[in-house]
């Protein structure tokens, strides 16, 4: 038997795949518990259709963050996988450039939809709904985090081979 020693995860990476994989556990037993009982008792839960979906948004959002600190995000990278040396690293941080502006966007619009949703409240569960915005409220700065830390050189920039022929 092998053993292959990865290095040791941060503490907030745990973190972070904990709590996906608990909501991730409590969205299919509650789907689960309400499919059981609309074909066994003609009947459901609106709770769980409620939190199931907002238990959706941020592990979408916190899968997002996650994705983009370890460099698995889809993207378009025909271009630069075949560049190297300080070309690749111009080009590299212009995408990152564009990354930080239309994150602000998203930053500025989050905000707002936070603010807004401050005053409505779901019609089940009665959350404020600012608490599903804040989810892309959340993503976003996240994700400029990663990004800052790529930036000042203190996060490595994932750049995955990939095989360039086109056919």
């Amino acid at each position: 038997m092998t053993h292959t020693h990865d290095a040791p995860k941060h503490w907030g990476r745990t973190l972070i795949e904990a709590s996906m994989a608990f909501s991730l556990g409590l969205m299919v037993l509650a789907v689960f518990v309400n499919v059981v009982l609309r074909y066994g008792f003609d009947t459901g839960i609106a709770f769980y259709e409620e939190l199931s979906r907002l238990l959706f948004v941020w592990l979408v959002c916190i899968g997002a963050v996650l994705a983009s600190a370890e460099g698995k995000h889809l993207g378009f990278d025909m271009l630069v996988a075949r560049m190297s040396g300080k070309t690749l690293k111009t080009f590299t941080f212009i995408a990152q450039l564009l990354s930080v502006y239309c994150l602000l966007l998203v930053v500025k619009g989050s905000w707002e939809q936070v603010k807004a949703g401050l005053h409505s409240f779901s019609t089940v569960i009665g959350y404020p709904l600012a608490l599903a915005a804040a989810g892309t409220l959340v993503m976003a700065i996240g994700m400029l985090v990663v990004l800052a830390l790529q930036m000042s050189g203190r996060m490595q920039v994932v750049h995955h081979e990939t095989d360039v022929g086109v056919e």
